[in-house]
């Protein structure tokens, strides 16, 4: 240990004194590869048993219907084989639940449903924040029920429950790491709330999920509750802190589950849009617009996705940053064509590249390209997980008709691993695209002691017309020891100059990637008041020319100190060391130049954050120090209001305050929300931002209703306000009226 630390302290001298180079970093990573691997084996055998019983929860068969409404008084739920085993993993890893907590599953041919008992010795303290769906319900207390319809370790849906009825899904995949929240299910909840606690009724159409025809199911199953007040975490299954509910491999099997069959054979949900758009300069531009998707179950595990006339006029407006970089800004999708299903088509290589990134479609610049129609076809069989996706879209303006599409297979091999392929295609009359693509993934948590350990690489290749096709791969390996006490990371990817997948996102090209971090996390009870510490003691990215082998950028991070303290705070203080070779002058603001050179430059980061789950949070972020050949001093406030589980406001701040030779300049950028949820399915909410670079107000007014689970009604109205030269003049207006009605056959 010793020698390793003096090791770390002679890489970090080299960055002071800008002896900073390929081979002196590459003896690092193997000092540090030799060290990590050597410490693994010096690790203590602590091992806690992941499960007990019962770990199987058996289903039990009714004939009726449920009135779904919370109570649970019915006799059939009384009779019902009940779990209450749940252990913590927080704060107290392996001792059973503070409070009483059961768990039911009944069903019938056609729904599953499961009954909650959260019992509190304190049903005054009960933390529950929001109403909406899909809200902040990782802040609240709440249910967790993790089905794994497959029984394969890996994919599973997430259903979650809070106090106010809040509902929340999602779909996990690889093990916990692959994550798609915005995932909807078609499924309802109630929930009653007494002096004993407070208590839960799912109802899951087993149409909502997909699953193989057989006379008898063993599925996956795990269960955690949240019980914010106390700051306690329980599951029912693998409760070590090593893993989360997540890793459906740590979980128990839910049994009983017998001559069930997925019904529904189609869903049909038509839409129309109407409203009108207001530029100042022009008249009012009318919308009528009627489209839909079509929604064809070929068998349990496999869906065709039809969408005509496609519309996306619901969506809120993404968030629009200052970017003092020198680097194209990521922005997440956020269109439900394109959520459902991303996790089986992403394909993600390290250093900001995407080699299938959805808003290439139906997007241009910001602004939105017609889509005429598509289709997208998804699913599993014997272990194959497969995913069809086309679409085209028209011509507008000097904009021609484009065809997209996208080809993506994963494999299932040995208990949680996969191979898979990939091909993406872009076609246009006189120009096409195409990316070609594999990759592998290894996870085990059989080795070290019960710990998780992740492996695996990609390899893509690009062709373009009229493009040579020389220097056009990209690769990447990765290594991840993801543990409570030890969290390992390294990963090295390249993308070379001729690499360009147009349906995909490159951050920069021409590059080699080299990125590692270790961070140690020990729980001392000697101290009080501290639930955890962090320490890093490497943190260290840097990024070279593929062709020409020069350093480019680089940073090093160390963290002296990061503490989560029992009530709930964190805190943090690292030590940063940037290098940034630029090849060209660089206009970072308005007028102010950045001269080409090589930067190298010291700052340091003070975070601290107060409990999230409190009805008020604050979340600071200082950074200061050099910026370039000048002084930057960075700050950021997160700020959360929740006076009632109906009203919620939400705001941040950042400031950059940014001297240089060639001019001081100090830029800000602010948004809000306010929502008002008058139930779980009626909320309405506006969302504004501002920053003094663009000088626009953007507004966003939305509400939405859910007249039942499957359709929804939405009101949008959109302003944008110019700010320029300290006037107000309004800008463009949009309002739109929106009605999806599902119908299932």
């Amino acid at each position: 240990m010793i020698t390793f630390l003096k090791e770390e302290f002679k890489v970090f001298n080299l960055l002071k004194t800008n002896s900073f180079n390929r081979l002196s970093v590459n003896v690092y990573f193997l000092h540090f590869s030799s060290f990590f691997c050597f410490l693994l084996f010096l690790l203590p055998a602590i091992s806690i048993a992941q499960k007990n019983k019962p770990d199987t929860l058996y289903a039990d068969f009714i004939s009726q219907k449920i009135k779904r409404d919370g109570i649970l008084n019915e006799e059939v739920w009384q009779k019902a084989h009940r779990i209450s085993n749940f252990q913590q993993r927080e704060p107290e890893e392996g001792k059973p639940v503070s409070e009483k907590t059961e768990v039911a599953f009944l069903y019938n041919d056609n729904t599953l449903y499961i009954g909650l008992w959260g019992f509190d010795s304190h049903p005054e303290k009960i933390l529950a924040k929001d109403m909406a769906r899909d809200g902040r319900w990782g802040t609240s207390d709440n249910f967790e029920i993790v089905i794994s319809t497959f029984n394969d370790n890996r994919n599973a849906y997430l259903f979650v429950v809070n106090p106010n009825g809040a509902r929340g899904d999602a779909i996990i995949s690889d093990e916990g790491n692959g994550w798609n929240e915005d995932w909807n299910g078609v499924w309802d909840v109630s929930v009653t709330r007494t002096d004993s606690g407070w208590f839960a009724e799912l109802e899951i159409p087993f149409s909502t999920m997909k699953f193989k025809n057989h006379e008898s199911h063993i599925w996956g199953l795990n269960i955690e509750r949240n019980i914010r007040w106390k700051k306690e975490q329980a599951s029912w299954q693998g409760w070590s802190r090593d893993y989360s509910v997540f890793n459906i491999s740590q979980g128990g099997t839910l049994a009983g589950l017998n001559n069930i069959k997925s019904k529904q054979l189609a869903e049909i949900k038509p839409f129309i849009t109407s409203g009108f758009m207001k530029q100042p300069s022009d008249d009012v531009d009318k919308t009528l617009k009627v489209g839909g998707d079509i929604n064809i179950h070929f068998s349990p595990t496999t869906k065709l996705n039809l969408t005509v006339n496609t519309d996306f006029s619901q969506v809120e407006s993404d968030r629009v940053p200052v970017n003092l970089s020198r680097y194209s800004v990521y922005m997440p999708e956020k269109r439900e064509f394109f959520i459902e299903s991303k996790d089986l088509f992403g394909f993600t290589i390290a250093g900001g590249t995407e080699g299938f990134y959805s808003r290439q479609i139906g997007i241009f610049q910001g602004s939105e390209i017609p889509i005429i129609g598509g289709v997208k076809l998804a699913g599993k069989e014997k272990g194959t997980n497969f995913g069809i996706l086309s679409l085209q879209t028209a011509s507008k303006d000097s904009i021609p008709s484009v065809n997209y599409t996208v080809i993506r297979v994963k494999q299932d091999i040995s208990n949680k691993s996969n191979i898979g392929i990939i091909s993406t295609a872009k076609n246009e009359k006189g120009h096409y695209n195409y990316m070609y693509g594999a990759d592998f993934n290894y996870i085990t948590s059989s080795v070290f002691k019960n710990k998780y350990l992740m492996l695996g690489g990609k390899i893509a290749q690009s062709q373009t017309k009229s493009e040579d096709s020389k220097k056009n791969i990209a690769y990447q390996a990765y290594l991840s020891y993801p543990n409570d006490f030890i969290n390992y990371y390294f990963v090295t990817s390249t993308a070379q100059d001729g690499f360009n997948p147009e349906i995909g996102f490159r951050q920069r090209g021409n590059y080699n990637m080299y990125y590692s971090t270790l961070e140690f996390k020990p729980r001392p009870k000697w101290i009080p008041w501290v639930r955890q510490l962090s320490f890093k003691p490497m943190d260290v990215i840097y990024y070279l020319s593929d062709n020409t082998k020069i350093v480019e950028n680089a940073q090093y991070v160390i963290r002296p100190l990061g503490i989560r303290t029992k009530s709930g705070e964190w805190f943090e203080f690292n030590i940063q060391r940037d290098f940034d070779n630029m090849p060209y002058d660089f206009n970072i603001f308005d007028n102010i130049i950045i001269p080409k050179g090589e930067y190298w430059y010291n700052h340091y980061e003070l975070q601290f954050d107060t409990y999230e789950s409190r009805k008020f949070y604050l979340g600071t972020y200082l950074n200061w120090g050099d910026f370039y050949n000048g002084k930057r001093t960075k700050t950021y406030i997160d700020a959360k209001w929740y006076p009632n589980k109906h009203f919620n406001i939400t705001a941040d701040w950042t400031r950059n305050d940014i001297q240089l030779p060639q001019g001081n300049f100090i830029t800000h950028e602010f948004g809000s929300r306010v929502e008002y949820a008058f139930t779980p399915k009626l909320n309405n909410s506006i969302y504004g931002q501002w920053n003094n670079l663009s000088e626009e107000i953007l507004l966003n007014y939305r509400i939405n209703w859910i007249p039942k689970v499957g359709s929804d009604f939405y009101f949008v109205i959109n302003q944008r306000i110019k700010t320029k030269g300290n006037t107000i003049e309004f800008g463009d207006f949009t309002l739109l009226a929106k009605f999806i009605w599902r119908l299932s056959i």
